[in-house]
């Protein structure tokens, strides 16, 4: 039976989120391999994913006891415990959740990685000049006997980037599940007509430019609405530009658990991913899921997992952005036949596939 030690760090750091989603998602998988195992270095965790997963600290005292701001004494404590367990070595190979190398003078068994992105490499100039993420990238994949590289588009950047060796580097696609009836919990007093946007709305992540074009929009479309989910709550800078761009009563902000995501995705005229650069996409297969048309930006990683079943604006261009959008929700017919290719493309991301290489992967380092 082959071991697999997943470390705390995403788990630590995350509620929800795609990344500690993914890793719950192999866990889940490894549970149905009676040749397979796992381990997970997490005393206490608040994440969404795992909270069926025996965690000796997950009670209210230490809840009480690790409260402090930005989750500082629970990620050190999680962090403790699993150089711990490094030290125990009762495993066979170890996959840690993020890219801090804290394990790598202890660690001596085999190792992979997960590569995300290469977004701080390609874009440097949206990040802080003294972030340790890039540095803590290249030591952890330089240190992983196998790397897993989510998209062709984040292998070509790993290797342009980061001196590795090619033949450690496989691509896996994520994946979702595609059979189960799709999960909808209905939210509240939503808008009849708008675009939705997903995510983080800093930097990179271009949400300013799709906001100016609402702007505009919203001006020839009376009844247009914008809904954003996730990313925090609109405070500071989101509400100064809203609010001056008069779009207070038109933008609408909701944080939702996964059911009701799947229903905002439904019921939108248009789902909008506007970033200058990813390293998959994946709320693009949340998308297709949802039956939902999707307007990406001509980022590579989009046009390689979306091809031909979304459209694409130019990234860097307010005209073309809302072109796009203008020609989409002024057409029905444009919309249904991106569903319709979406629902076809969508075939291709079974999230068995993407366990079963990823299972093969681990088997390849006996």
């Amino acid at each position: 039976m082959q071991k697999i030690f997943f470390d705390h760090q995403k788990f630590s750091t995350q509620k929800f989120g795609g990344i500690s989603r993914y890793f719950a998602n192999i866990i889940e998988e490894i549970k149905k391999h009676k040749d397979f195992d796992y381990l997970l270095g997490v005393a206490n965790s608040q994440n969404f994913y795992i909270k069926n997963e025996k965690q000796f600290l997950n009670n209210s005292l230490a809840n009480y006891l690790l409260k402090s701001e930005y989750g500082y004494r629970t990620f050190k404590t999680n962090e403790l415990y699993c150089k711990y367990l490094l030290k125990q070595n009762n495993f066979d190979v170890f996959h840690p959740t993020y890219y801090d190398p804290y394990f790598i003078k202890q660690l001596k068994k085999p190792m992979v990685t997960t590569i995300h992105d290469m977004t701080y490499e390609r874009l440097p100039e949206y990040f802080w000049v003294q972030d340790p993420l890039t540095s803590q990238k290249r030591i952890s994949a330089q240190r992983a006997d196998k790397i897993i590289a989510i998209s062709e588009t984040t292998k070509r950047d790993l290797l342009t980037y980061l001196e590795v060796d090619e033949r450690k580097v496989e691509v896996i696609y994520h994946g979702i599940d595609i059979d189960s009836p799709l999960a909808l919990e209905e939210v509240k007093n939503l808008p009849n007509e708008y675009l939705f946007f997903v995510g983080d709305r800093g930097g990179y992540k271009n949400f300013y430019l799709m906001l100016d074009a609402f702007a505009i929009l919203s001006k020839k479309h009376p009844n247009l609405n914008l809904v954003l989910s996730g990313g925090g709550k609109l405070v500071g800078a989101d509400v100064e530009i809203i609010n001056r761009l008069k779009l207070n009563t038109k933008v609408h902000h909701h944080q939702v658990n996964d059911a009701q995501l799947n229903y905002l995705y439904k019921n939108a005229l248009l789902f909008i991913y506007p970033s200058l650069y990813e390293g998959f996409g994946l709320p693009i297969l949340e998308a297709f899921r949802a039956n939902c048309p999707i307007l990406l930006s001509d980022t590579d990683c989009f046009l390689e997992i979306a091809q031909d079943a979304a459209a694409f604006f130019n990234r860097y261009s307010l005209e073309d952005l809302m072109l796009q959008i203008d020609e989409l929700i002024s057409h029905e017919s444009l919309r249904k036949n991106l569903v319709e290719k979406g629902k076809e493309r969508l075939k291709d991301f079974p999230i068995e596939n993407s366990m079963k290489q990823t299972l093969e992967l681990y088997k390849s380092l006996k």
